[in-house]
């Protein structure tokens, strides 16, 4: 989805937030259950926007009709390089209602994790008030 795709690479984002539906589901590459929700969705792509380091898109891919996107980035936590892919569904509305990231390598995904896990406190408070 190239809006979703330029305002993450121009890190603004409030307009990547503005395309997120309000019931957005987000699948991490590092935990289990799935994130529900506009406001945990956003503070979560806020947390990561920090910890990634040399982000870029390196491809995108569409299907036809527009609704399933993959875009495909590399990026480094540290001193560990991960390559990874934003799977992206958008519903009727064209707003994102399926988020999902996956990373690699290991090395990579256990970087990600211990530096978001880290996060996860100032996160969740962010949620809590964005969704008052």
């Amino acid at each position: 989805m190239r809006a979703f795709r330029e305002a993450v690479e121009a890190l603004d984002l409030d307009a990547a937030e503005a395309l997120l539906a309000p019931d957005v589901v987000f699948t991490s590459p590092v935990v289990f259950k799935p994130y529900t929700g506009k406001p945990i969705t956003a503070a979560i792509l806020r947390a990561v926007s920090g910890v990634f380091e040399d982000f870029r898109y390196v491809r995108e891919i569409n299907d036809v009709n527009g609704r399933d996107h993959a875009l495909v980035f590399t990026a480094r936590v540290g001193d560990r390089e991960i390559s990874g892919c934003d799977f992206i569904h958008v519903d009727e509305d064209g707003l994102i209602d399926e988020l999902t990231v996956m990373v690699r390598p290991l090395s990579g995904a256990q970087a990600l994790a211990a530096a978001m896990g880290a996060q996860f406190e100032r996160i969740a408070e962010e949620a809590r008030t964005r969704s008052v």
